[in-house]
């Protein structure tokens, strides 16, 4: 994750006024990291793009030639075919002849299929980049008037009856647009009352957008290209337009997608894909741009805030790659999906390699849109030992990730995913995927207390979140070399000092439910970079790991994906005011509220609230004294938690 010093940075917060976002993780459903085995294959080029209308498939991209399994002859069919979502059955039908390659499709009003892209000719008639098809025949709807004159069409979205046009064009329907247009859905008539132009190219090249989205109300969409103006405004590679009336450029721009990446001769433009999330209050961006980061968003997930508005904004989040590629990007039942020729993820600490931190993700990856953070879901772009000849496990691009009815499916210009042949495109099925729930510490304020007192023992002391009862001691023999502890749902979380690793140390898990802690096991591998024996208190709260550390006089945070037990490779530093955080030992979130120990023993507690930033999350002259040390109980430990067991 990017390298931020604070929260407002690290959060995107538009101006020194605004409070921080600060996003809460949400159930989600991921697919099956299992291909489904009846799609078939295509050769040469790429799948660009995907559609459903009724139960069939529509694939489009630059392929050449096709076959129903792995050892069916090949036939030639270019840039566009069909078949059957629930056999894999190739349409012997629908058999439209174009003269060049499909980048984006959509199922359009009264069943028809809109297509864009570089053609000139459809069924041998004049139909320049955009043509409306029947879904059955393949053959032109004639009374569908959209065009693009002298340019390619890149992308579509649809809203209602508007159909969003994006490309390397000037001209639409013979009217003067540049980049972007709009228009009628059912008829392809342009929309005279869009007027929002993107325009000069970075460098001296070609304007044009790349890709667009528009929000699910209707009322908002984001544009990424290579463009440096938008209708005369400065707007560098993205913009936001406002569509839920006449349509006006919004006041939103970020300098992220401005150098220093890679030279402009190797990357146009960084922004490759863009999404509204769920209720469209955020989109992502996947990028590439190569070197430059974290000054700037190369080879990066990020999320933005549609709300936001003035110059200069800060991302929510960036997810560093370490300097590889993110060329698609979707959003469906509260899970981001990735693809590109990335290796890692979680990864901002190297370049070409794996650096502290990096989640091994082979292409194609899942995270949760609170953090970024990578779930547990990792199918990995790879190929089996018994690829078909000619065939390639990896290629430089998924140029599309699109959620059909039935699951993600996938585009590549590569054969190899989840260690399984899949010629240039593929579904990964909703059925056999599993739906996660975000875990939390208790809620309640009323609960025990319990505190390290000697290695294999605590201390259970009943709290009402303002004051202590009578402490009574219990053994608990598998909670030993404990240092920093939390509670997440119905497990805890301990640094424990171990000979051997790495570090010295690692996060150990352990079900909890008020009796015996359980036998630990390790919180992944994936961790052992981290020195977790650092750690002088800790909690966790929505997606992240809050801490103070020996030596340091801070309260940071790291993102840990709990699906997964992936710890965030950046570390970030809450603006606070009035606590000596290098005395803090041991830390519990309560009802709202830190309740921590510290060196002289004392138990204290004070608000926090994260979405304060930049102003203080926590104001330590507001303090409240629960308890002084005594000779029977010191709170000078990092071993403290809070169960409401």
């Amino acid at each position: 994750m990017v390298a931020l010093a604070i929260i407002a940075a690290a959060l995107g917060v538009p101006t020194t006024a605004s409070a921080a976002v600060v996003p809460v993780p949400a159930t989600a459903t991921l697919v099956s990291a299992n291909p489904a085995d009846t799609t078939p294959h295509a050769r040469d080029g790429e799948t660009r793009a995907f559609a459903q209308v009724g139960n069939t498939v529509f694939v489009g991209g630059s392929f050449t030639q096709l076959r129903q399994t792995a050892s069916s002859a090949w036939v030639t069919q270019r840039y566009l075919f069909a078949y059957d979502r629930t056999t894999g059955t190739m349409s012997t039908t629908f058999l439209p002849v174009l003269d060049g390659a499909v980048n984006t499709l959509l199922a359009g009003p009264g069943g028809t299929l809109i297509v864009g892209g570089t053609f000139k000719n459809v069924n041998g008639v004049s139909r320049k980049n955009l043509v409306a098809l029947n879904p059955a025949t393949g053959a032109i709807i004639d009374s569908w008037v959209g065009r693009s004159d002298g340019g390619t069409v890149r992308d579509l979205a649809l809203d209602g009856n508007w159909l969003y046009v994006a490309g390397a064009f000037n001209w639409l329907n013979g009217t003067a647009h540049a980049g972007l247009g709009r228009l009628n859905a059912t008829t392809g008539a342009i929309d005279p009352s869009f007027s929002i132009d993107a325009t000069v190219g970075r460098h001296g090249t070609t304007s044009y957008v790349w890709t667009i989205d528009v929000a699910p109300d209707g009322d908002t969409l984001v544009v990424g290209g290579n463009f440096t103006l938008v209708n005369g405004l400065p707007r560098n590679q993205m913009a936001l337009v406002d569509v839920s009336g006449t349509p006006t450029l919004l006041d939103w721009s970020t300098d992220k997608f401005v150098p220093p990446c890679a030279a402009p001769t190797t990357f146009v433009h960084y922004v490759q894909d863009v999404k509204f999330g769920g209720d469209g209050s955020w989109f992502v961006v996947g990028t590439n741009g190569g070197g430059g980061w974290p000054a700037a968003y190369c080879d990066a997930l990020v999320r933005f805030e549609t709300a936001a508005r003035g110059s200069g904004l800060l991302a929510t989040w960036v997810d560093y790659t370490g300097n590889d590629t993110i060329t698609s990007v979707e959003v469906a039942d509260n899970v981001i999906y990735l693809g590109g020729h990335f290796r890692w993820l979680n990864n901002p600490n190297a370049s070409d390699n794996a650096g502290s931190g990096a989640v091994d993700r082979l292409g194609i990856a899942a995270v949760t849109p609170a953090t970024g953070m990578p779930v547990n879901w990792n199918p990995r772009r790879s190929g089996s030992a018994s690829m078909p000849s000619g065939t390639s496990n990896w290629g430089s691009s998924v140029p599309v990730l699109w959620r059909g009815s039935d699951g993600l499916y996938f585009g590549h210009n590569s054969d190899g995913m989840g260690e399984e042949y899949h010629g240039r495109l593929g579904m990964f099925p909703l059925a056999g995927g599993r739906t996660f729930t975000p875990k939390n510490p208790p809620s309640a304020t009323t609960g025990n207390l319990y505190l390290g007192t000697a290695s294999g023992t605590v201390a259970k002391v009943p709290f009402n979140g303002t004051e202590l009862g009578t402490a009574t001691s219990v053994s608990q023999p598998a909670y030993t070399a404990a240092g920093a502890t939390w509670r997440v749902d119905d497990r805890i979380y301990w640094s424990h000092t171990v000979a051997g690793t790495p570090t010295g140390s690692r996060i150990d898990i352990s079900l909890f439910n008020g009796g015996a802690i359980g036998s630990p096991w390790e919180a992944s591998g994936y961790n052992d970079w981290y020195n977790p024996a650092l750690l002088t208190g800790a909690f966790f709260l929505d997606g992240r790991l809050y801490y103070t550390r020996t030596g340091a006089n801070n309260l940071y945070y790291r993102y840990f994906e709990i699906d997964g037990n992936y710890l965030g490779a950046t570390e970030f530093a809450l603006p606070t005011t009035g606590v000596t955080w290098s005395t803090v030992r041991g830390m519990a979130w309560v009802g709202g509220r830190i309740v921590y120990g510290s060196t002289d023993g004392a138990l204290r507690s004070m608000a926090f609230d994260p979405t304060a930033a930049p102003s203080a999350v926590v104001n330590g002259t507001t303090a409240t004294v629960i308890s002084s040390a005594t000779p029977e109980l010191s709170w000078s430990t990092p071993s403290t938690f809070f169960s409401v067991q």
